[in-house]
């Protein structure tokens, strides 16, 4: 009987070592240091219900959140639509203590940051500033520390609409698959701007052969993102209301495509977000804020083009990010005006979202990242 009972708590005890918690980050627009401003959640795999584990004040408007490859340390824009400010900052997250601990900040190089990329190597951060068009490089320590930007690149160019384009408005820093390139979707002069990196040298950023691909002009590229296959690659255009589809090679992106995200119906003011693509690569999701809120969904054909299915309500107001786990069975997103995250289930085999669990109040929530431990 001792000898049954010493196995099972043997097996117990390595399925407990085995098994593994979703973990979902959250950042905010806090205006305030002193409130709340970097959240972690636990997420209910089978409800879908999310659980507050900790928090961190100390920040200004961490506005975009990125993890490193190990999940280890939690990058932020912060100090984001703060009048001649900017910066960026780390916090590590220990999964078995359930804490989030800030480690430090970094000017950011430029004002209002907006999105950071981490290389997967581990040694590299990369951040992109909306207000005067810039983007910085940063060393990154083993402990997570943020060095001085060792790189710091200013554009100035606009384009045909002199509300919103009178300069350039750099939206997102992206990666290739192979992560020997970084692609710049750049609002303000509607291009998207292309680097290679070498995580070798000193100063890693070097401009492309091909340094830039003109999109359509008042389109406003925003965010941008890969296949799984490594092939093709999407760029949503916040103005235009549009996903531009690529076919990439080695650099370069070769327009195929593009498609609103929109009902035929909206003319106009469009307000086009963020961009995702499930895991197994069948189907992509874009966001709309403004009168739509909500998520268009698209196949993907084997040519990389895009076929619409059809339009979901995100149940909150201006959707600005949101993001799938690794699973491809969650959809999580964040909305700054409503101040309510939501989680989605996702049918794998139609593409369709169903809401689950309940919404959970955040103040000016706006950005989502997922994570399995």
């Amino acid at each position: 009987m001792k000898k049954r009972v010493s196995i099972i708590l043997v097996i117990l005890a390595g399925l407990k070592l085995c098994a593994q918690n979703t973990y979902v980050f959250f950042g905010s627009f806090n205006h305030d240091k002193e409130t709340e401003g970097v959240y972690v959640y636990e997420l209910d795999t089978l409800k879908g219900k999310l659980s507050k584990v900790t928090s961190a004040k100390g920040v200004l408007n961490p506005s975009f959140l990125t993890l490193s490859e190990d999940g280890k340390y939690v990058f932020a824009c912060t100090d984001s639509k703060t009048k001649n400010a900017g910066s960026v900052s780390s916090f590590e997250f220990n999964p078995e203590k359930r804490s989030l601990t800030f480690i430090n900040s970094q000017k950011s190089g430029g004002e209002n940051p907006v999105y950071l990329a981490a290389h997967k190597n581990g040694k590299w951060l990369i951040n992109g500033n909306y207000t005067e068009g810039s983007v910085s490089v940063y060393p990154i320590s083993e402990n997570g520390w943020i060095q001085p930007r060792v790189q710091n690149f200013q554009f100035s160019e606009g384009s045909v609409n002199p509300d919103r384009q009178d300069r350039a408005h750099i939206h997102s820093t992206v990666f290739s698959p192979d992560f020997n390139y970084v692609f710049l979707p750049d609002l303000g002069a509607d291009k998207i701007r292309a680097y290679r990196f070498d995580s070798e040298v000193k100063e890693p950023l070097k401009e492309a052969d091909k340094p830039f691909t003109q999109a359509v002009l008042g389109s406003g590229p925003r965010h941008f993102a890969f296949h799984p296959n490594g092939k093709f690659a999407y760029c949503i255009e916040e103005m235009g209301g549009a996903v531009s589809v690529y076919r990439y090679d080695a650099g370069t992106l070769e327009p195929i495509q593009r498609i609103n995200t929109h009902s035929d119906h909206l003319k106009g003011d469009f307000e086009s977000s963020d961009v995702h693509i499930s895991p197994d690569g069948r189907y992509l999701y874009a966001s709309n804020r403004g009168s739509e809120n909500n998520i268009a969904i698209f196949s993907i054909l084997n040519d990389g083009t895009l076929k619409t299915v059809g339009y979901q309500s995100t149940k909150g107001k201006h959707p600005r990010t949101f993001t799938i786990d690794s699973t491809g069975k969650f959809l999580i997103v964040a909305h700054p005006v409503s101040g309510t995250a939501v989680v989605f289930k996702r049918n794998t085999e139609t593409g369709l979202l169903k809401k689950t669990g309940r919404e959970v109040k955040l103040n000016g929530v706006s950005t989502v990242q997922i994570r399995k431990y």
